[in-house]
């Protein structure tokens, strides 16, 4: 019996980069996946139609996290379709980096919408669904521990991403739902390489162990650690997973 059969998970964000390979990953191991997107339908759509096509269980559900109507309706429709949910994947996020005398109202709002309000707000609808003994991953950034010239917003909602972890533990250890956060340092994504020159590429490369940028399957397989009942005594915790990064 595979790690995750039977269970409902829904990930935020799910349709391209991290999210997608943790979609796979999940789907791989039994779990029905709930890929909740803000603008990439067809994307969605797509890799929902191939989890399917594999035997798997999926849906694609679109709304921005960082409203809270949008919020209630993806939890509402996954437990229309499934009956019920185990596993939160936040992952949805905006990264805009810029220094400080660049940064504006704008980029600093809707960094904070969609990373800590969407955020906490998913956790608290999932405080009133998840079932005993489910799960919760926040996804934050290695970039926290280090001092990243340009990435003083981000790295400031990763932070309340974190505190949300640890301080919420407890109201959510009585019903056996432990709540971690995966902090990963560089991951070849299109939204890392965004803005970056090669040079810049090869200098995240050589800040860690193994001189090579992280994958988003390398991601998904740390999150998937998380999930197994066999970290039912993991909460409250970030898991730095960066190649020795920090």
């Amino acid at each position: 019996m595979r790690a995750l059969e039977g269970k409902v998970a829904i990930v935020t964000g799910g349709s391209r980069g991290i999210g997608e390979k943790i979609v796979l990953k999940l789907a791989s191991e039994g779990a029905i996946v709930v890929i909740n997107y803000a603008n990439s339908a067809n994307r969605s759509e797509k890799l929902a139609e191939h989890i399917i096509s594999e035997g798997g269980g999926a849906l694609a559900v679109q709304g921005d996290i960082s409203k809270i109507e949008d919020i209630k309706k993806l939890f509402s429709i996954t437990i229309k379709t499934f009956g019920k949910i185990d596993i939160l994947i936040n992952n949805a996020g905006v990264m805009i980096t810029k220094p400080i005398d660049q940064i504006t109202e704008e980029d600093f709002d809707v960094q904070f919408s969609t990373n800590v309000k969407g955020t906490y707000f998913s956790i608290k609808e999932a405080y009133h669904y998840l079932e005993e003994g489910g799960r919760i991953i926040n996804i934050s950034t290695s970039v926290i521990g280090n001092m990243v010239p340009a990435y003083s917003v981000y790295a400031g909602t990763k932070s309340a991403v974190e505190q949300f972890t640890r301080q919420l533990a407890k109201e959510f250890g009585p019903r056996n739902i432990t709540i971690n956060a995966i902090a990963p340092g560089p991951v070849a994504t299109e939204l890392f390489f965004q803005g970056k020159s090669e040079q810049q590429i090869e200098a995240f490369k050589n800040m860690n162990a193994f001189r090579r940028l992280g994958t988003p399957d390398d991601i998904a397989d740390s999150i998937s650690l998380l999930l197994r009942d066999e970290s039912s005594w993991i909460t409250g915790q970030t898991l730095r997973v960066n190649g020795g990064f920090l």
